[in-house]
């Protein structure tokens, strides 16, 4: 779990468009990400 103002880990994740993503992209920018956890599921 991440604290608040903590740096994220290096990760990667497909894009609608289906490439890959890295958070190393976006160094120097800040980034938000929104996660949907039940989006797509039956849950």
């Amino acid at each position: 779990m991440l604290k608040p103002g903590a740096k994220a880990p290096t990760f990667c994740l497909k894009s609608d468009d289906d490439t890959l993503v890295s958070l190393t992209d976006f160094k120097g920018h800040r980034v938000l990400l929104f996660f949907y956890p039940k989006a797509n599921t039956s849950g």
